[in-house]
C-alpha cells in the first residue's frame, strides 16, 4: 500500500485546488475513493477549512496588492481590530509577532487608492503606525 501524508495532499490542493480526486489519486498511486475518503476527513476535522482560488489581479483591474503592517496601543488593539473588521478594502486581517501588531492585506486600483487608504487608517483611534508594503510579485 502506498502511504501519503495528509501534509502531502494539502500542499497538491494548495497549488491546484480544482484537481480532481482522479488525478490526486494518480499522483498518490491510490484509489479515488481513498482521496474522497481523505479529503471528508480533513474537512470534517477542520483541517481544510474552505477551497479558494487565486486571480490575476491585473486582469481584474488592480494594480497593486499590499500588505500593511500596523501597530497599536495595546490598550485599544480590540478597538483597532473591530473596525478594520468591517473596511471593505481588507482581504485578510491578521495579528502578528515581529516588527507589527497587525498585518492586513488589501488589493487597490492604483497608487493614487492606497495613498486613500493609509489617510482612513491615520483616521483611526488607537492605530500609531503604519507601514505599507507591495507585493511586487510571488514566487512560484
Amino acid at each position: 500500500m502506498v502511504r501519503f501524508t495528509d501534509l502531502d495532499l494539502i500542499k497538491v490542493l494548495m497549488k491546484d485546488s480544482r484537481k480532481t480526486c482522479v488525478e490526486l489519486a494518480k499522483i498518490f498511486g491510490v484509489t479515488e475513493a481513498a482521496i474522497r475518503k481523505r479529503i471528508r476527513k480533513l474537512e470534517s476535522e477542520k483541517i481544510i477549512k474552505r477551497f479558494t482560488v487565486e486571480v490575476d489581479l491585473k486582469k481584474l483591474g488592480f494594480e497593486v496588492h499590499a500588505l500593511i503592517g500596523l501597530d497599536a496601543y495595546p490598550e485599544k488593539l480590540i478597538q483597532v481590530l473591530e473596525r478594520l473588521q468591517s473596511m471593505e478594502e481588507i482581504l485578510n486581517l491578521y495579528t502578528s509577532s515581529g516588527d507589527h501588531m497587525i498585518l492586513i492585506e488589501c488589493w487597490f486600483k492604483n497608487m493614487s487608492k492606497l495613498s486613500e487608504f493609509v489617510k482612513k487608517l491615520e483616521n483611526i483611534d488607537g492605530i500609531t503606525r503604519i507601514c505599507p508594503a507591495i507585493i511586487l510579485e510571488k514566487i512560484e
